[in-house]
């Protein structure tokens, strides 16, 4: 694969996460003050991972370069890391929600 087919897909992947962010956060808002204080840390480790996901992306698509597997690798982690925080989140909202929430 090479780094503008990589930062394509990413970047596809990038705008589904944005608006997986969006929807938890309507769904925070439906919360009690208690509870969004509870898991305000991890929206806003969400958050970060997506700005820090694009800005590395964003850098591979500018300068190119021929040995890119470190940033991928980076990237990938963090994929993984949002992805695990993003459950995690959710599946407190789902404890803490007096009506189940869908995910």
């Amino acid at each position: 694969m090479d780094v503008m087919d990589y930062c394509k897909g990413m970047e596809m992947e990038l705008t589904a996460w944005k608006a997986k962010l969006y929807d938890l956060s309507r769904k925070v808002d439906k919360l009690g003050s208690a509870e969004k204080e509870k898991i305000l840390a991890n929206v806003e480790d969400l958050h970060m991972f997506v700005t820090e996901m694009s800005d590395r992306i964003e850098q591979l698509r500018n300068e190119c370069p021929t040995e890119w597997s470190p940033q991928k690798k980076d990237i990938d982690e963090a994929h993984v890391d949002m992805r695990g925080k993003y459950e995690e989140t959710l599946e407190y909202i789902g404890k803490a929600a007096p009506v189940s929430i869908p995910g």
